[in-house]
């Protein structure tokens, strides 16, 4: 970072490390987008202030940090622990409030920080309503003009009540420009075709379409009693249970709000620009021409002054002023005076702008696609026609006079300190900028390329040969060029290289060692073609490879080389990456040592920085898929129908496979040590040793729990704190302090003495259990014989490397270990995912989610057809049903993304869309002779045989698409699914397969439009037509890149936040609430205010929250999950669907009836078109549903959504499970409501049944439920009497009255609660003291199975492992 980050140092010496922190971040960010945090710092403007406090994270965690680095002498926290309260306070104390006079305004009070910059204020003054449209101003106090990069508190004199004024300067060109462009983003604020279009990180979000902003504050102002009457409860006709239309129209609501209010109908530079030398003599900067909404055409001068009309025309050029012109120093005030109707809807649109929630309009930090869009009108738009004709590469306008040089900056950001928080704030705040900025170019970079806008650097080669480099960015496209890679599979292995390479990159920056530097890369996918981007090695460009590399190979292992500055930095890494060091031979048979596989590259560059390049191997690789001549693999492997022949023999291992196979070993290598050592005691009775036998020997059996440890145990040297994979969700490293500490018995239990550099040195003092620990050395594989240490050699098997003879029996080893861990894949985490999804801990709901299930196990997709034959063979398939719909959609899907692939890259650009409507609808139209209708030339060519010098690259015949047919395409599919995934899907066409698998057509049209990055119009299709295709060119709007990235991690703010998920866990709700607003504010410092993982910290926030009885609070911090998770995600993604339910909850606890009822709707047809009806995830959505429609006595409806919830919990839990239970039991409490005893009796008995079975006479869920079934059959009895009575007696019978209960609100949120696995803990002080206690005894109950149904487990990424819940 060069920009502004110079002037910091000098303020270190009398500033929180804190402060330091934010500040400066923000010199850091250095386009001058420092918008998205000053949004939200607004107190005033936005009418946000509850963000105010959660957002600048400046004072806010002094106290953490007094733990973290003594060295925080002037903290201003007086050490509080509260810090919910403590935050605000620290804010308030530091925090000042000055006067802020502008032109024509009133004065107003500004709430800021000593820490904050001038130009924060600039910032803010920019957003508010009724400063909005000055953008060249300074400020002044007494006279003097404030330095914008001057910190609050280094200006002398400014404190509590100072007056700054407002005051206008002259424009400079450049001033002019940011004013056009500031004035035309506050006409743009609420048009959402920025995120139609997926351009500067806009995405959309239709939340406020749901709450019609009765969220939170202006919630309170509705009567809770009356608004029983008015709810309409009734849904669209598609969101009842059972419908099979699957509208796509909703999916994008249409907000009333957002009918656009024009302002202008043209606002564009003038054809008069620039001025000519005289009148720039006079001032004038360029020449505006504008229609208002009048139709009246005029013609603006910017001058150094101001503005005013001009009296030029269209042909005519008059500079002169128009004769009344008045001059303004804001295009807003002089557009105010020339048209009335601009003033009017500019001011009512920037309040409308002013109201909308922040998240709404922060730019996210990787750009989401929408792959819908309705059609938009293309309006002229000055800035946009600007920005794609100048060459605006990174953003230069803020940059004076060069482009990025993206690799300084990449690694100049790894290189700052990282001694304390505060300085580790600021360093991944920076990587995290940069590396999204780096992103965002390399994507635009990448689609400029394949559109044919970049001049190649090679331009004599074939094209699928050449190489771009753009922006300081390098691209080349993913084909096997000079047969590189002829002997690993060619194309196909070139193809795979760039995303194993990423996989690599991702590993080694995780580790993060100094000195040590990585290539910023992003693979894009666009319009078939694979682009890798990379950060240029200053100076590689002017020598020839050969030179450069000083370490490793570049022909796959025939020459190597070796250098020890390289060995001494990658041995750094082999421990967390399990790389083992080896020896190979090179050309002249000597042996070479390397720390890596011989692929990866070391090159220094001209910065003397040592960089590593192609690390497409940095896993072992997959014997499962690289069937080697002579070799066996396990009979666990063989079984499976292993080794399989692959496209490519880059197929290599997961990291998460890895670490789990090692954490697997780890497990057998203590039982088996423990278990000698028991046989030794048992044999001598040697009482030396006994306490610490006995103490590990119970460990690794008895609980389970502890042995996710395995980083902290399997060495506790000092240098391990980062072997955790940022993967590795699972593993709460800062989790229970007594597993950490039983970890240190388990290693220490080897050796006497604790271990230096993770190497145990010390002799064991007993030669017995020195044995034992060789023989269980030696059984699991690990390469030391004195403690466990398991490594992977990666160059097993590469073709073309040589091993010395001395090494044979270490290859050996090695490869049994590959072999191991290929049979582990297999015959472990494969069951392990099925058992998973069995009990429901792993909820897959569509294509991503369940990749991302895989993932996380370690499984490659490539083993999809595995799992789905696994699954098929399942005794308990029925149950899976859900899960096998899924894989097989994901299958089919990525097969026709493979075929899309390659007849992509044959469509020249003037028939792309026809093309793209064409293969959508040979997928899924069920019309037989799906035709392309070639596009008539829309201009007839005069010269028919013009060479065309410009072939797209691998450009063959142009129209060969256009005669795919539908039964050729799902012929291609099933024998790409065959040869691929090795699994056989029976379909000759669309209708069969959706027919034989229950799949759908609208998930499938999802699927694909996400992995190939097609945008389609938003209307609804007819796929099932015969007689016409479903889709026509003017349906397919638009094709996005498909990106793939680094995501830098926070990792000070993961910590926080697992170790506040661990306090929840033990029960301590207040201190794990702590923890995780301190992760909130530590993420919001590194992330900014977007990010998924926010999202995932608000979510856990807002249940606890809810638990200790805070509903507005809950509510509030839900709200911004679910902006957040539709911005970031995507509307429809799964994680959306499930905050949407939260919220509803929420909302129904807050007494917003109707609010919670469209919120629940809205999250039950985002779940039928992403995963249609039958999902176990859609049981708890009918529950939800049905419960709130009792609430508000809408019984009819109500049942229908509880029953088909009972319909579908028997058939994804058995009808025996306890949320069967619970289902009969909602049933029978609305038929009780109906007055229909006996069938509330028949679902009550079925539920007693039920509990009677599972848990025994005595249980306190038995007896309740024999009581309910007490009072039915009484209500059932005295109503029969009545009924008798009255046939009896006639008219004149005396009727006792009958006792029908609307079921009264509390009721109905008790059993929300109960089912949504939250159970509620009144918090006294007394009862925190019980809770601990109590959270034993529920553990005890829980291993009977009493809580099955409390306990809605969810496993997404960072969730909500509360059991309390």
């Amino acid at each position: 970072m060069v920009s502004k980050t110079d002037d910091i140092p000098a303020s270190v010496p009398n500033c929180n490390p804190v402060d330091l922190a934010d500040e400066a971040g923000d010199g850091a960010q250095e386009d001058g987008k420092e918008t998205s945090k000053t949004h939200l710092k607004d107190p005033c403007g936005c009418g946000h202030t509850a963000d105010t406090a959660i957002m600048n994270g400046d004072g806010a965690h002094d106290h953490a940090e007094e733990a973290e680095s003594k060295q925080d002498a002037n903290s201003d926290a007086d050490g509080g622990d509260d810090s919910n309260e403590q935050e605000v306070i620290v804010i308030q104390d530091t925090g000042f409030t000055v006067k802020i006079q502008a032109p024509g305004t009133e004065p107003f009070d500004l709430q800021v920080s000593p820490q904050e910059m001038v130009q924060e204020i600039h910032q803010v003054l920019m957003d508010r309503e009724d400063t909005c449209h000055r953008t060249c101003f300074s400020l002044q106090l007494d006279g003097n003009v404030l330095d914008n990069f001057a910190e609050l508190k280094s200006i002398e004199g400014l404190q509590e009540g100072s007056l700054l004024k407002v005051v206008e300067e002259p424009y400079t060109v450049r001033e002019a420009r940011i004013h056009v462009r500031h004035i035309r983003d506050l006409l743009k604020s609420l048009d959402p075709s920025d995120s139609y279009n997926g351009v500067d990180c806009n995405s959309l979000s239709f939340l406020s379409v749901f709450t019609d902003g009765d969220l939170g504050d202006s919630g309170k102002r509705k009567k809770k009693g009356n608004e029983l009457e008015q709810i309409d409860c009734t849904p669209p006709e598609h969101i009842l249970p059972g419908s099979k239309d699957r509208p796509l129209l909703p999916l994008q609501p249409q907000n009333k709000d957002l009918k656009p209010m024009q302002c202008l109908k043209v606002l564009t530079m003038s054809g008069w620009n620039p001025p000519p030398g005289n009148r720039k003599m006079h001032g004038d900067l360029m020449y505006l021409y504008m229609v208002t909404v009048e139709e009246r055409h005029i013609s603006i001068t910017a001058s150094t002054r101001g503005f005013y009309l001009n009296q030029s025309t269209t042909y005519t050029f008059n500079p002169k002023p128009a004769n009344h012109s008045f001059l303004s120093h804001s295009l807003v005030e002089l557009l105010s005076q020339i048209s009335p109707a601009f003033k009017k809807n500019f001011t009512a649109l920037q309040k409308k702008r002013v109201q909308r929630h922040p998240f709404e309009r922060i730019a996210t930090p990787f750009q989401v696609y929408s792959w819908t869009a309705p059609q938009v009108d293309h309006a002229m738009d000055c800035v946009r026609a600007e920005d794609a004709y100048t060459s605006r590469l990174g953003y230069e306008e803020h940059i004076p006079g060069q482009t990025r040089d993206w690799n300084e900056e990449l690694q100049t950001t790894r290189e700052l300190p990282r001694k304390n928080l505060p300085e580790r704030l600021l360093r991944e705040r920076a990587i995290f900028k940069v590396h999204s900025d780096f992103a965002a170019a390399a994507t635009r970079g990448a689609m400029a390329v394949i559109d044919g806008n970049v001049m190649a650097i090679n331009p004599g080669e074939e094209t699928r040969m050449q190489m771009f480099i753009w922006n300081n960015i390098f691209f080349s496209l993913g084909f096997d060029v000079r047969d590189h890679y002829l002997e690993l599979g060619g194309d196909a292995a070139a193809h795979a290289a760039p995303t194993n390479d990423l996989n690599g990159v991702r590993a080694y920056g995780a580790v993060d060692v100094e000195g040590l530097y990585t290539l910023g890369t992003v693979v894009v996918d666009y319009r078939g073609y694979r682009v890798t981007a990379q950060s240029i090695i200053p100076g590689i460009l002017e020598r020839e490879q050969e030179q450069s590399v000083i370490y490793g190979s570049i022909d796959f292992g025939k020459t190597v080389v070796s250098h020890s500055k390289y060995l001494e930095l990658l041995e750094k890494t082999s421990r967390p990456l399990k790389v083992q060091r080896h020896n190979v031979l090179n050309e002249k048979d000597e042996a070479v040592e390397l720390c890596s596989s011989v692929e990866c590259k070391g090159i220094t560059g001209n910065d003397g920085r040592h960089y590593i390049l192609d690390l497409l191997r940095t896993f072992p690789p997959d014997l499962n898929f690289l069937p080697v001549d002579g070799e066996e693999l396990s009979p666990e492997s063989q079984r499976q129908g292993f080794p399989r022949p692959h496209r490519h023999r880059l197929a290599c291992l997961r990291q998460e496979l890895i670490e789990a196979f090692v954490e697997h070993r780890y497990l057998l290598f203590m039982k088996m040590a423990a278990l000698q050592l028991m046989q030794q005691k048992a044999n001598k009775d040697a009482k030396a040793n006994v306490p610490a036998i006995t103490e590990t020997s119970e460990t690794p059996t008895e609980n389970k729990a502890e042995t996710t440890q395995t980083p902290a145990s399997e060495s506790t040297s000092a240098t391990e704190a980062s072997t955790d994979s940022p993967s590795q969700t699972e593993n709460n490293t800062s989790a229970a302090s007594q597993a950490a500490t039983e970890g240190e018995d388990k290693s220490s239990k080897p050796t006497a003495n604790r271990p230096q550099n993770g190497e145990y040195k010390s002799p064991l003092e007993d030669p017995k259990s020195r044995e034992v620990v060789l023989n269980a050395c030696k059984a699991v594989g690990s390469i030391s014989n004195t403690s466990f240490d398991i490594r992977f050699n990666p160059d097993i098997f590469s073709p073309g490397v040589r091993f010395p003879e001395d090494a044979a029996d270490d290859i050996q080893k090695q490869k049994q270990l590959l072999k191991d861990a290929a049979a582990f894949l297999v015959s472990c985490q494969i069951p392990s995912l099925v058992k998973d999804c069995l009990d429901h801990s792993a909820l897959p709901m569509d294509g991503a989610t369940l990749t991302e299930a895989l993932h996380q196990r370690g499984i490659n997709v490539r083993y999809l057809g595995n799992v789905l034959e696994f699954v098929d063979k399942t005794p308990a398939k029925a149950q899976l049903e859900h899960f096998y719909r899924i894989g097989i959609t994901e299958m089919i899907t990525r097969c026709a993304k493979h075929f899309f692939k390659t007849y992509l890259q044959g469509v020249e650009l003037s028939a792309l869309s026809a093309a793209v409507s064409h293969f959508l609808n040979c997928f899924l139209s069920s019309f037989p002779d799906a035709v392309a209708h070639l596009p008539p030339d829309e201009l007839v060519s005069r010269r028919k045989n013009r060479k065309r010098r410009n072939r797209v690259p691998g450009g063959g015949d142009n129209t060969a698409w256009a005669s795919l047919t539908p039964s050729e395409m799902w012929k291609n599919i099933a024998s790409e699914a065959s040869s691929y995934y090795h699994f056989t899907i029976e379909c000759e066409s669309v209708d069969l397969v959706v027919e034989k698998y229950g799949l759908q057509k609208s998930t499938l049209l999802r699927e694909i439009s996400l992995k190939t990055g097609i945008q389609i119009l938003l209307k609804e299709y007819n796929f099932d037509s015969r007689h016409k295709p479903a889709l026509t060119e003017e349906d397919i709007l638009n094709i996005f890149p498909v990106v793939k990235h680094v995501n830098p991690k926070a990792s000070d703010a993961f910590h926080f936040f697992q170790s506040g998920q661990a306090k929840v866990q033990q029960g301590f709700l207040k201190e794990g609430c702590e923890l995780i607003n301190e992760a909130l504010n530590l993420f919001n410092n590194v992330y900014g205010a977007m990010h998924v993982e926010i999202c995932a910290c608000l979510r856990l926030l807002a249940r606890l929250n809810y638990i200790m009885g805070d509903h507005a609070e809950a509510l509030s911090n839900q709200q911004k999950a679910v902006l957040m998770s539709e911005r970031v995600l995507g509307i429809e993604h799964p994680n959306t669907v499930q905050e949407y339910m939260h919220l509803a909850l929420y909302c129904f606890a807050n007494g917003q009836l109707s609010t919670a009822l469209k919120l629940l709707y809205r999250a039950r047809y985002l779940m039928l078109v992403v995963s249609g009806e039958d999902h176990p995830e859609m049981a708890l959505l009918d529950s939800n549903i049905g419960l709130v429609l009792h609430g508000v006595m809408e019984y009819d409806l109500s049942l229908r959504f509880l029953e088909n919830a009972l319909t579908i919990n028997t058939k994804y839990h058995g009808a025996r499970s306890l949320k069967v239970a619970l289902s009969h039991h909602l049933v029978a409490r609305v038929y009780e409501s109906k007055a229909e005893f006996r069938s509330a009796l028949q679902h009550e008995k079925e539920g007693y049944t039920i509990y009677k079975n599972q848990m025994g006479e005595a249980h306190e869920k038995t007896k309740e439920s024999s009581e309910y079934l007490k009072y039915l059959t009484q209500q059932a009895v005295s109503l029969q009497r009545t009924m008798n009575e009255i046939y009896k007696n006639g008219s004149n019978a005396s009727i006792t009255p009958l006792k029908f209960t609307a079921p009264s609100m509390a009721s109905v949120l008790e059993q929300l609660n109960i089912i949504n696995g939250i159970i509620f803990i009144p918090l006294s002080q007394k009862d925190l003291e019980n809770l601990k206690a109590e959270v034993q005894r529920r553990q005890q109950l829980q291993e009977l199975g009493r809580l099955e149904e409390a306990t809605e487990d969810r496993a997404l990424e960072l969730d909500d492992k509360i059991p309390i819940d």
